[in-house]
């Protein structure tokens, strides 16, 4: 079920409903605001100026959004030997929302090699659960907050990503749908480091022609799907993220395809448009998780086509593989400055970010637990299937899945970003913080039903 689907499904009335409600409306956000620096999330501040800009007369210098520390080789004494900081009184925190029988879970914090990192940075471990606690208690999805949320941003790139989806064809007769969506809130709430709605724009353009092929070519949300077609369509789709390069008595042929195509249009529209914001290493990258992507769409496409319904490890590679790391390999080029491809391309970053990835797709798969039918594909609804328990611990065991992985990505991210370049531990706060920001936008924004929104 692709992401708009979610969006737009009606609400169940089943009893998981209330449940997915309940855990999607849970305020708790346990995880550390900052993977680099504890305490409160920093205060707003203006965009740290692009490499080689000159400030205007008189300014003064803004620190940077997500701050970093020192890193590097030789650093990690320094770190070490930083001053506490002060101790603000503790949140309230709001009762739990009981949902009937059931066992309670609190993350635990992490443990084992790499984890030392984390509490030198400040981890915060949950409470203990005391005697008392209620066994009916909402289980809070391991996450950070969101470090801003700019409605008056959201709404700018909203209004100006609905103009540019028109402008290509996708989604016609859709476009409020895409409107109430709130997929440029998403987008803002996910990039933090900027304030300027036309980088924020190029990410949302990227994102929202990835998802238009899910549903044009296989959901069937905005077209009649043929998945006899699939694969493909696939292909040629992918001829234009890698652009083919055929010879010349035959190449219009192609073209005229590409251009009749609403989903091409919208793919050549949008990284078209990203080369104005990235380097073409950037850009590359995001060709290259684009063609990975289109691997689990014809995954899926054999699953509808064969009537399978996969097992719980398969399904957990295939959200490797469909996830929201194409969105989030941009999260240097819209902060302005670019990650080296060395480090980018180093196995320990990669093995954190893809698990990243796949920690915030699952939150969409609990997301549209309240909306989907018993035949729809999640991770909540195949754990049921394969183990036979019920639906409320299915729930429950995944969010324990969700959350073994943050805790993973939030302790070797810190581990790595000590030894890494600035630019590594600056993209690493930027990858915590995007999963923020998602968990944010899944939690208000036409959140369980659709005409609801926080």
């Amino acid at each position: 079920m692709s992401l708009l689907s979610r969006m737009s499904a009606s609400a169940a009335t089943h009893d998981v409903a209330a449940l997915v409600d309940a855990l999607m409306s849970n305020p708790l956000r346990p995880g550390s605001p900052d993977l680099l620096v504890p305490g409160p999330p920093s205060a707003r501040v203006s965009e740290p100026p692009r490499p080689g800009a000159q400030a205007p007369a008189g300014a003064v210098a803004a620190a940077p959004r997500l701050p970093t520390g020192p890193s590097g080789l030789g650093t990690a004494a320094a770190r070490a030997l930083l001053p506490d900081p002060p101790v603000a009184p503790p949140a309230p925190v709001p009762d739990p929302v009981p949902l009937g029988a059931g066992s309670p879970w609190l993350p635990q914090p992490p443990s084992g090699a790499g984890t030392a990192a984390v509490r030198v940075l400040g981890h915060r471990a949950p409470p203990e659960p005391a005697d008392t606690a209620d066994d009916n208690a909402v289980p809070a999805l391991y996450c950070p907050p969101a470090v801003r949320d700019d409605r008056a941003l959201g709404e700018e790139v909203d209004e100006r990503l609905v103009g540019w989806a028109e402008e290509v064809g996708i989604y016609p007769g859709k476009l409020d749908m895409i409107r109430r969506a709130e997929f440029g809130r998403l987008i803002m709430l996910a990039h933090p480091e900027t304030d300027d709605p036309e980088r924020l724009l190029a990410a949302a353009r990227c994102a929202l022609a990835e998802w238009s092929v899910d549903d044009h070519y296989v959901d069937g949300e905005v077209e009649e799907s043929r998945p006899e077609l699939l694969g493909q369509r696939l292909a040629i789709a992918h001829s234009v993220i890698d652009q083919a390069h055929i010879s010349r008595e035959y190449a219009p042929e192609l073209e005229r395809v590409v251009r009749a195509d609403p989903v091409m249009r919208a793919l050549r529209s949008a990284l078209g448009k990203l080369a104005d914001h990235a380097t073409w290493t950037q850009v590359r990258r995001l060709r290259h998780e684009l063609g990975i992507m289109f691997v689990a769409y014809n995954q899926e496409g054999v699953w509808g086509n064969t009537g399978q319904r996969p097992p719980v490890w398969e399904f957990l590679m295939h959200r490797h593989e469909n996830s929201f790391v194409p969105c989030m390999v941009l999260i240097d080029a819209v902060a302005g400055y670019e990650l080296p491809m060395e480090e980018f391309a180093d196995p320990r970053v990669r093995r954190v970010f893809t698990m990243a990835g796949s920690a915030t797709v699952i939150v969409n798969d609990l997301y549209s637990m309240g909306k989907e039918g018993p035949d729809d594909t999640s991770l909540p609804r195949l754990i049921a299937e394969e183990d036979g328990c019920t639906m409320r611990e299915a729930v429950e065991r995944t969010v324990r899945i969700h959350d073994e992985m943050m805790h993973t990505v939030e302790s070797e991210a810190a581990a790595l970003a000590l030894t890494g370049s600035p630019q590594l531990g600056r993209f690493l706060a930027g990858l915590w913080a995007w999963c923020g920001g998602s968990r944010e936008w899944h939690a208000t924004s036409g959140r369980y039903h659709a005409d609801q929104s926080a």
